[in-house]
């Protein structure tokens, strides 16, 4: 069963030549592309009139490959055209980075923006994550990245390029939907959906809505000085994550070792199994 959120009629020039560009990336590398998504500030839920499209995926190789003495490549990236920004990751990179807490993956699964979409694969490997996600590793890999930007954008807080408070808005806002969501570790990628999640102080989500509004009209917001409230959510949200989080390493069981193995392997012969019958 094919997913495809993004119906042929409403696609936009750009969204029509990723359709385009990942069929050429079928044919040329031979591979199966079970997950296509837009992801970005179009996904997140605050572009701006000149953001860029960025498609990501997961592919598959025939099993041909995974048996090969030469192993391929497990990324293909496109060179950029335009504004079109379109690269992937092969089954098995992203299977592993899941487990070691990068939570990019699953942002790719929860995308409002779906080119194309297997729905079994979606399921599956969701499912796979509820049962073998580490929400302190979660919670770290959104720590890092927060902190991370607001080292690169923020400076002394008082010339603040607006358009990337989002970058650490974002990552803030879900480590405190994690911390109010104990029983699962998928937040939404959705940024107005996750605000509305994890109910933030009324001033703050003010500000973000204003800032959401001028970013969809405007190429350029220029900059100010960080907002107080923005700013003190930021702090709280952090510091909270720094001191709940457990940064001990953990090892990775036999049963999540297992399970990623049995997954990847019926992933693998499932689709090789579609596209011969297709030949």
């Amino acid at each position: 069963m094919c997913v495809r959120n993004l119906s042929t009629n409403s696609l936009s020039g750009a969204q029509a030549d990723i359709r385009n560009t990942l069929a050429a990336i079928r044919d040329q590398h031979q591979v199966s592309i079970p997950w296509a998504i837009e992801s970005g500030s179009r996904a997140w839920g605050f572009p701006s009139p000149d953001s860029d499209y960025d498609c990501r995926f997961v592919f598959v190789r025939p099993i041909s490959n995974y048996v090969s003495l030469w192993p391929r490549r497990d990324v293909i990236e496109v060179p950029p055209d335009g504004d079109l920004d379109v690269n992937g990751w092969e089954l098995g990179k992203a299977i592993k980075l899941l487990l070691k807490g990068n939570a990019v993956i699953i942002e790719w699964l929860r995308s409002p923006m779906i080119y194309c979409g297997d729905a079994q694969f979606q399921r599956e490997f969701l499912a796979f994550f509820e049962r073998f996600a580490n929400r302190d590793f979660i919670g770290r890999h959104y720590l890092h990245l927060g902190e991370r930007q607001r080292r690169a954008y923020f400076g002394d807080g008082m010339a603040v390029p607006l358009k990337k408070i989002f970058y650490v808005l974002r990552p803030a806002a879900v480590l405190r939907w994690l911390r109010f969501h104990p029983a699962t570790a998928i937040p939404p990628m959705h940024l107005p959906t996750l605000m509305q999640e994890c109910d933030p102080p009324r001033d703050v989500v003010d500000l973000t809505e204003e800032l959401m509004a001028r970013k969809a009209v405007s190429r350029e917001l220029g900059t100010a000085p960080l907002a107080g409230p923005i700013a003190a959510f930021m702090d709280h949200e952090f510091d909270c994550a720094g001191t709940m989080i457990d940064k001990a390493a953990t090892r990775l069981s036999d049963e999540a070792r297992f399970e990623a193995e049995a997954f990847f392997r019926r992933t693998v012969a499932r689709l090789d199994t579609q596209c011969s019958a297709a030949k």
